[in-house]
């Protein structure tokens, strides 16, 4: 089904709106984890942090998209479409996942290369947080046309 620029930039500035709950949790859960439980461990602040506070947020995200941004295109809201639409979201974030890490590392290459923020408690939260410019916009366009994709067919 064809969607108008209106109805696109609409979706857009709402998922944008509402997916700061989930840089929200990602960035804070991001920074406690590596500033306490992984302090000073590449491995733990680099990849196990992001990995988990990542997923957390997704699930934040997807709970929002669920039931505010995309609510109108469910119309049966089951336990079955939930988790339907759950899983699918979850392998879309794997894409999403995919994307932040690796902007987030090479943006902390280059951090490391310049010298820059390197004795920073926020370094790596600043480099998730960029990393999550990309992912962000790869969930919207999987969101929009794959996942909740407006096709004219009854929810299941």
């Amino acid at each position: 089904m064809k969607r108008s620029w209106k109805e696109l930039l609409s979706k857009f500035v709402m998922f944008v709106l509402t997916s700061s709950a989930g840089t929200v949790v990602d960035l804070g859960l991001h920074w406690v984890l590596s500033n306490f439980i992984f302090k000073g461990n590449y491995w733990g602040s680099y990849w196990i942090a992001p990995t988990i506070s990542f997923e957390v947020a997704a699930i934040t995200n997807f709970c929002i998209a669920y039931f505010f941004v995309w609510k109108e295109r469910i119309t049966n809201r089951g336990t079955r479409s939930f988790f339907r639409h759950l899983a699918g979201y979850n392998a879309t974030t794997i894409g999403a996942y995919l994307i932040k890490l690796l902007a987030m590392q090479g943006i902390h290459f280059i951090f490391l290369h310049f010298g820059w923020l390197q004795d920073w408690s926020f370094e790596p939260v600043l480099c998730n947080l960029l990393g999550l410019f990309f992912s962000g916009s790869f969930n919207f366009v999987m969101s929009e046309f794959v996942i909740f994709n407006k096709t004219g067919k009854k929810d299941n």
